[in-house]
């Protein structure tokens, strides 16, 4: 059963040596991302899965100790998702750049407190696809956390990534009061072929952890809410 979630985006700017000289102007995402992964901790699951979107490629499960690499972004910087297991066999797959942010998060929080494996969505999943992954995850254990890495629209201003688009600031509103308010519907909802014309990486990682937290019973709590560079950032907490 799912007992919290934390939402964050995903990134690699998030990472200050990634960001470089900007990464002062992410500052305060960083600090929702912290108080976000907190209660994950608070929460004392047995398992956490760490999920975010992916390439068709990299879709799937990873299992803990799986490391990813910010060397494509300019950085020497390796992350590993939890600690391996004693006897893991042969050497798991590379995180996505999603999933490798989470790790990077959970580093950071010097995560100790449970087992962590990650989960690659395809971004263009279809909406019931992810609802039944997410109540697959959420079965996994007694007490199940989920840190969900996401962006939302690459269209809020002409400088962003998509351009602008006028449609984009109203579906980012609409996806970040639904994940402060844990609103299960109104993210099972979200428009799947809207979301991929404004380029939102989150839509299907956020209906992942609608489907896991079906029946959870989860309050929600919004914790940042910008648009730099001109894609949507949303953090919350869900327990």
């Amino acid at each position: 059963m799912l007992v919290a979630a934390a939402v964050c985006p995903c990134p690699p700017l998030l990472v200050p040596e990634v960001a470089a000289g900007a990464a002062p102007e992410l500052d305060a995402a960083r600090a929702a991302c912290a108080d976000a992964v907190g209660v994950l901790a608070a929460a004392r699951p047995d398992l956490l899965i760490v999920t975010g979107p992916a390439g068709p490629e990299d879709e799937g499960a990873f299992p803990a100790g799986s490391s990813g690499s910010f060397a494509g972004f300019g950085v020497e910087l390796t992350v590993r998702l939890g600690e391996a297991p004693a006897l893991s066999g042969a050497a798991p797959r590379t995180l996505p750049a999603s999933l490798a942010v989470g790790a990077w998060l959970l580093e950071r929080a010097r995560w100790a407190g449970a087992p962590a494996e990650g989960l690659g969505i395809d971004e263009r999943a279809a909406v019931g696809r992810c609802a039944e992954t997410g109540r697959e995850a959420a079965a996994r254990a007694d007490r199940v956390a989920m840190l969900v890495m996401g962006d939302g629209s690459a269209c809020r201003t002409v400088k962003a990534p998509g351009y602008l688009d006028d449609r984009a600031v109203g579906f980012d509103a609409e996806a970040a009061r639904a994940l402060g308010a844990a609103d299960v519907a109104a993210l099972g909802a979200l428009d799947a072929s809207l979301a991929h014309e404004l380029a939102v990486a989150g839509r299907a990682p956020w209906q992942v952890l609608a489907g896991a937290a079906e029946g959870a019973g989860l309050g929600g709590q919004l914790l940042y809410e910008d648009a730099p560079y001109g894609v949507g950032y949303v953090v919350a907490s869900w327990s």
